[in-house]
């Protein structure tokens, strides 16, 4: 299993209220059009947790994006997809940042 994580931050003039209806509203259902993906979750934003024992990150996000495949051969199959290129013009519309990540998930506790 291969997942894609994303932090995401909404467009200027946006509010988080309209990023996460949009996000739900309008972007959710393209992932049905994803060849290969297994999962999509999305996780919205509704407050913070603070550690007083270590310092915080700098960085303002609106919402992290889990996107799941069986192996690196299905997620690239699904980059060259017509699904994932309209999911990904569509989050050009409402997303003004985002950082991505590749990884292998290592499940602790089940």
């Amino acid at each position: 299993m291969i997942k894609t994580v994303g932090l995401l931050t909404r467009k200027t003039g946006w509010t988080h209220e309209q990023f996460v209806a949009h996000w739900v509203d309008v972007h959710a259902p393209l992932a049905h059009a994803v060849p290969g993906l297994r999962r999509y979750v999305q996780n919205h934003i509704r407050g913070e947790r603070r550690r007083a024992d270590i310092e915080t990150t700098d960085v303002e996000i609106d919402g992290i994006a889990e996107l799941w495949f069986d192996d690196r051969a299905a997620f690239e199959a699904a980059v060259k997809s017509d699904g994932m290129r309209a999911l990904h013009a569509d989050g050009a519309i409402f997303i003004g940042r985002i950082k991505s990540y590749i990884v292998e998930e290592k499940t602790i506790v089940e």
